[in-house]
């Protein structure tokens, strides 16, 4: 594709060399640069992609993408931009001949429950006998295959290509996880949605975008910005219920908008019965009551049964298909997922922030009929100020807390359950263990747990392994649990 084509979407503040030369490839690592590559050189955290364009123009780069204007360098095509993130999502988009265009795309942002609401669209599309993939959390997936999610949402030049291969593969709808990363950082940018939701916000991320408002700010540009440039005509899923999302609402055109909250909104829940086997509901909908049920458990899972519910209607699938598609889901992956028979109650959840933390902790406090156990820590390398708050949640609201060590990274895995206990003293300094080695914490909660308490154990999920300085080594929580179990049934 020539080059003039593929910047021909851009503000271009500067240029310099023939635009009319075809380009192979587009590369913002340095190191994957061939003959006719693009090169969009990136502004980061740690490296700036500046500092290698030398080094692209010897492994035969055909053009360059900068924000500044180097030195000259021989005769390589320069093109200047203001913001080259959003540049490498456009010409990205272009690329690939903008793959969005040719499916049904789904985007779901928000603090929680991205993951088990994109598990549920996905089941729901697969019951009305359609085609769909997913890019999220866990994996990217399509027709049975699987790959490794390197991050929520790729980079714009990763996304568009994906996006293309599911095209190709002959995916009829496209399911998203939308982080605030990839919203502040342009990634999806170039993309056509055809529906945006917004499951709730609470503190995250806090220390990449600094505070809450700029935090807010990163998630509402689904809505504000990305939704508004889809060439479709893209709806905007938004949930009622939470207080924090303000006068969303009323910002957005409510043709095009479908609200959902457990006793509000378009899509409600007034008839519901939550257990630790399941969730049963009428659902209240612009298309009648829809009866469902899933063993899938907990207050916050109904909403995310909402969201799925509204995107579903929204798409026009029918009411059979979306009763059907929320049965067929079984289990998220590391999402309140049940480990053992029940006795004890064993649940494995990804919650790592305090107010998932708390969610999970409370809901199992509300469906288990005696004691609560909940193992947690804190991940290494990440925002420190939810350590302590962390603290303070498990001791408060679980009848036992016992902290042990997440993925420490290159840190002290005892100084970050030290920044822990600082807040867990704050409630009770005897209401709560720690156990540095977490085999041995899931190994202790499931040993203490009588047959009527639940053992809740948090922050890792789906997770396979555990990051101690610069290693992934082999470990699941879920394993772990299971083994716990066996050898408290033979004694061990």
């Amino acid at each position: 594709m020539q080059l003039a084509r593929l910047i021909r979407s851009l503000d271009v503040l500067d240029s310099r060399g023939a635009m009319d030369l075809d380009i192979t490839d587009i590369s913002y690592h340095s190191h994957r640069v061939k003959e006719g590559t693009l090169f969009v050189a990136i502004p980061g955290t740690k490296q700036d992609g500046h500092q290698f364009i030398e080094e692209v123009i010897t492994r035969g780069a055909g053009a360059v993408i900068v924000e500044q204007m180097p030195p000259r360098l021989g005769d390589i095509p320069l093109v200047v931009v203001k913001d080259a993130r959003r540049a490498l999502a456009q010409v990205s988009a272009e690329f690939f001949s903008h793959p969005s265009r040719e499916i049904t795309l789904v985007g779901i942002t928000g603090t929680n429950g991205k993951t088990t609401t994109s598990y549920l669209i996905e089941s729901i599309i697969k019951a009305a006998g359609k085609e769909v993939g997913v890019i999220g959390t866990i994996n990217y997936r399509m027709r049975g295959k699987e790959q490794p999610a390197p991050t929520t949402t790729p980079q714009s030049y990763d996304l568009q290509q994906l996006l293309r291969e599911m095209v190709a593969a002959g995916m009829e709808y496209v399911v998203m996880e939308v982080s605030s990363h990839a919203l502040d950082q342009d990634r999806v940018r170039g993309c056509h949605f055809d529906v945006g939701v917004f499951t709730n916000i609470s503190p995250e991320h806090l220390d990449y975008h600094e505070d809450m408002d700029k935090y807010f700010a990163a998630k509402k540009r689904l809505f504000h910005e990305f939704l508004p440039e889809s060439e479709k005509a893209p709806w905007a899923i938004l949930n009622l219920d939470d207080p924090l999302l303000g006068d969303l609402p009323k910002e957005l055109p409510p043709a095009r908008q479908m609200t959902y909250g457990l006793d509000q909104g378009a899509v409600r829940a007034p008839k519901r019965e939550i257990s630790l086997t399941g969730i049963r509901a009428a659902l209240s909908t612009p298309v009648g009551t829809i009866e469902i049920g899933t063993s899938l458990i907990g207050e916050y899972n109904l909403y995310n049964i909402l969201a799925a519910t509204a995107v579903g209607i929204s798409l026009g699938i029918p009411s059979e298909a979306i009763r059907q598609g929320i049965k067929d889901l079984s289990l998220v992956p590391g999402r309140m997922e049940r480990i053992g028979d029940g006795n004890p109650w064993v649940l494995v959840d990804y919650a790592h922030k305090p107010e998932a933390l708390e969610k999970s902790i409370m809901e199992v406090k509300k469906l288990a009929a005696g004691k609560v156990f909940v193992v947690f820590g804190c991940g290494g390398d990440r925002d420190r100020s939810k350590r302590a708050p962390m603290g303070r949640i498990g001791v408060k609201w679980a009848d036992l807390a016992i902290i042990t060590s997440d993925n420490p990274r290159t840190e002290d895995p005892l100084k970050i359950i030290e920044e822990i206990e600082q807040g867990a003293r704050e409630v009770s300094p005897h209401r709560y263990l720690v156990i540095p080695d977490r085999r041995e914490a899931i190994k202790k909660a499931i040993a203490l747990a009588g047959e009527q308490d639940c053992v809740l154990i948090t922050g890792k999920g789906h997770e396979t392994y555990q990051i101690i300085g610069e290693e992934r080594l082999p470990f699941d929580d879920r394993e772990e649990a299971r083994q716990a179990l066996a050898n408290r049934g033979t004694g061990q």
